[in-house]
C-alpha cells in the first residue's frame, strides 16, 4: 500500500472488504461532520448504501455531492479529500480497478467526485 492509499491515511473511515490481483473493495463508512485526510483512488466505481451529502475537494476546487442510497456511480483516478456536510452518516462502498484504462479513455482529468449516472 502506498502513502496515499485510503486505507493508510484514513484506517477509521476505510476498510478493505477484498482484494485480488484485479480488484480491491473497501467499505468507507464516516459521521456527520468527519473529514478525510488526503488519499487516491485509481479507477473505481462507487456503491452508496446510504444517502448522504459530503463535499469532495482537490487542487483548491472543491464541489458538493448529495448522493441516493442504491446508486452506483464512476468515480475516475483522483486525489481528493472529503467532508461529510450533511447530518447522516455515509455508507458507501468502492470497487477499485487495479488494470490500466484503455489509452482511448485519456480524455483529460477525471472530474472531481464521483461522476452523474448516465440513463
Amino acid at each position: 500500500m502506498s502513502h496515499d492509499d485510503p486505507a493508510v491515511t484514513n484506517p477509521g473511515l476505510y476498510r478493505v472488504m477484498f482484494e485480488n490481483d484485479r480488484v480491491r473493495v473497501l467499505e468507507y463508512r464516516d459521521e456527520p461532520g468527519d473529514r478525510t485526510r488526503p488519499h487516491r483512488h485509481p479507477d473505481s466505481v462507487m456503491v452508496t448504501l446510504s444517502a448522504f451529502r459530503r463535499r469532495v475537494s482537490s487542487g483548491g476546487h472543491s464541489v458538493e455531492l448529495a448522493l441516493g442510497a442504491g446508486e452506483a456511480r464512476w468515480l475516475g483516478a483522483q486525489e481528493h479529500t472529503g467532508e461529510n456536510i450533511g447530518d447522516t452518516a455515509t455508507h458507501s462502498i468502492f470497487i477499485e480497478l487495479k488494470e490500466p484504462a484503455p489509452a482511448s479513455a485519456g480524455d483529460g482529468p477525471a472530474p472531481l467526485g464521483p461522476a452523474p449516472a448516465r440513463p
